[in-house]
């Protein structure tokens, strides 16, 4: 891929550490494999936040939390209180699960004041907030609706899975985002990025970011494949 190399992919890696059983002997390899890679972001949950933020203390790789992780059913008020505690903690960006019922139900405008809500507190705080679709249990219909709602309100990213759904990214989909929420607004792929031929289509199909656990192992491909 023109202009690619190992740091610039690198760069655009949230190295993803999501187990629900994550100790902290976890939160030091992660966050020691990000300062070593270059990563853009650990991306965790929410409660070691502050952990992790210590352990990248004076270093450019940032800590995004989850929230209303990984099932997005939890109330507004409750998602936005989530975002508001995850900045106090130390967190630079967030990631959130949007309301996939009201999605399926056509409740749009539901699913427009959830954003517009979450994305007025990034802002405050001046900091960066993915959208999560989940669109294994969308239709590309719904996918498109839920686009369009994001070319409206403007969150920094907008992003095809948690990772824990039936299904994971597909390069349609990332297809599909990118051609609605325009430059404004970035794609990021998640959910089943593995391998370096995968991480390579999320990018030229318009991916910006790529959420994975296996970023050492692509990266390392990549470099190999360079010489």
């Amino acid at each position: 891929m023109k202009g690619l190399t190992a740091e610039i992919l690198a760069g655009m890696f949230d190295h993803t550490m999501l187990k629900p059983d994550a100790r902290y002997e976890d939160c030091v390899r992660v966050c020691r494999e990000a300062k070593e890679y270059g990563f853009k972001i650990v991306a965790i949950n929410s409660f070691p936040v502050k952990t992790c933020k210590e352990l990248l203390r004076d270093t450019p790789v940032g800590v995004g939390a989850a929230i209303g992780f990984p099932l997005g059913q939890t109330t507004i008020e409750v998602k936005n209180f989530e975002v508001e505690d995850a900045f106090r903690n130390g967190a630079d960006e967030i990631d959130y699960v949007i309301n996939i019922g009201q999605a399926k139900d056509g409740h749009w405008d539901y699913i427009e004041r959830e954003m517009q809500t979450i994305m007025e507190t990034v802002r405050r705080y001046g900091k960066i907030g993915k959208a999560i679709f989940e669109n294994c249990y969308l239709t590309k219909e719904e996918i498109a609706r839920a686009a369009e709602i994001a070319a409206r309100v403007k969150p920094d990213f907008v992003k095809t899975s948690t990772g824990m759904g039936t299904g994971g990214a597909l390069t349609e989909d990332v297809r599909l985002m990118k051609s609605i929420v325009g430059e404004e607004v970035g794609v990021k792929a998640a959910g089943g990025i593995r391998t370096l031929e995968s991480c390579l289509a999320m990018i030229e199909a318009g991916a910006s970011r790529i959420g994975s656990s296996s970023g050492i192992a692509i990266v390392e491909e990549y470099r190999r494949q360079q010489g």
